[in-house]
């Protein structure tokens, strides 16, 4: 059995076969699925899904490309329903900042205090973060070293920063998704064998960030094998070893 812990369904590439996807993917031992409601606009859709399918769940927060709409009122109204397992995507990406010097600092100042306040939130409630980081390493390292409580959270789509590896002992968990196949991934199979064991989650980041051989494909949760065959590989286990370490971690985690 193997979770996706990081499955966009609630995606408009989904809307029109959404059954064959999660059929496909169980038929392929993907038996769980968790969507990271990012989006306060898709945040409702992933609920309905999620209330459509017994085996799947939703964490409820605000990417920080859309820092701007955060509200924590909305964020409430929702972090208690029974199938919400999470708060995320939430972190920092500076990789789309503006180019005048002073609204990049603006820009990093909202998404500081979108996700210091969403951090905050999960403290709260008890809820694990889903955290995206990128170009923001360092910021993100020591928001999270201040602010997050024993419940951790996922670093989703892990990438490969050394420097993140400390999180490991703050409770934090190593998203390996698509990008462990890519013939360029050098960096990330170097440090995979720095992540312990029972830190290591599965996810596809669907319906981006397709794995080899598929990639530039539509992505979607079936393709969580090809990762697991590949951690495998790198781990020097079967691939069935894999799949319940991960499960059993994303299990402890997401208490699912």
């Amino acid at each position: 059995m193997i979770i996706d812990t990081h499955c966009h369904l609630d995606d408009d590439r989904y809307r029109d076969d959404l059954d064959e996807v999660i059929n496909r993917a169980v038929k392929n031992s993907v038996e769980m699925f968790i969507i990271p409601a990012g989006d306060p606009d898709t945040l409702k859709r992933a609920i309905e899904i999620s209330e459509s399918y017994v085996n799947v769940y939703f964490a409820v927060g605000t990417h920080p490309y859309d820092a701007i709409k955060y509200s924590r009122d909305f964020i409430e109204e929702f972090i208690s329903h029974p199938k919400c397992v999470a708060v995320g995507e939430c972190g920092l990406d500076y990789y789309r900042l503006p180019d005048d010097k002073n609204e990049i600092e603006k820009e990093k100042k909202i998404q500081k205090e979108v996700f210091v306040d969403q951090i905050e939130l999960a403290n709260k409630y008890n809820k694990p973060l889903i955290v995206h980081i990128r170009d923001a390493s360092h910021d993100s390292l020591e928001i999270l070293e201040h602010y997050a409580g024993e419940q951790g959270g996922v670093l989703h789509c892990y990438n490969a920063d050394h420097e993140l590896l400390k999180l490991a002992k703050k409770g934090f968990y190593y998203g390996i998704g698509g990008v462990i196949t890519f013939a360029n991934a050098r960096k990330l199979v170097e440090v995979y064998s720095r992540i312990p064991s029972d830190r290591l989650l599965i996810e596809t980041d669907a319906p981006y960030l397709t794995p080899h051989p598929y990639r530039g494909q539509r992505n979607e949760p079936s393709y969580c094998t090809f990762v697991a065959q590949k951690m495998a590989e790198l781990s020097g286990i079967s691939s069935d070893e894999i799949s319940e370490i991960t499960t059993q971690n994303a299990k402890r985690l997401f208490g699912i």
